[in-house]
């Protein structure tokens, strides 16, 4: 198993990004590599992090401004080969369907809820091992 994973973390609100980074904590789960974060605070940021290569999943705030994580995540589902597996934040349950419409590999609900969140950054990190990608 590789030593560390790293994770893309889009937001323009420096609470969200900590909100993440703490459910994470050092790993999300025994059984995958411990986690190093990337933030972006700006889409241009995050699409220059993607083009550099290296990142294994992608956590996107849909909430974001001036452009949402889901708009985001569809842009570089389009625009980046091989673009990393996307977790999407996003404002409502009843969201879901969007994060679908954008591509998104998993959802869960703002405010960061730390079990749900680890459990499904976890599962994303264990398929894109799965992968071998």
């Amino acid at each position: 198993m590789q030593a560390t994973a790293t994770v893309l973390v889009y937001s323009d609100d420096s609470n969200t990004r900590e909100q993440v980074r703490l459910a994470t904590g050092r790993r999300p789960a025994p059984d995958v590599p411990v986690v190093e974060f990337v933030e972006c605070a700006t889409p241009a940021a995050a699409i220059k992090e993607l083009d550099k290569g290296g990142i294994d999943v992608c956590v996107l705030d849909g909430e974001a401004v001036p452009m949402g994580g889901m708009g985001l995540c569809r842009q570089i589902k389009d625009e980046i080969f091989h673009c990393p597996p996307v977790l999407l934040l996003i404002a409502r349950p009843q969201d879901a369907w969007l994060a679908t419409w954008s591509r998104a590999e998993a959802a869960v609900a703002l405010p960061v809820e730390p079990v749900e969140f680890a459990s499904a950054l976890a599962a994303l990190l264990r398929e894109k091992r799965l992968q071998g990608v």
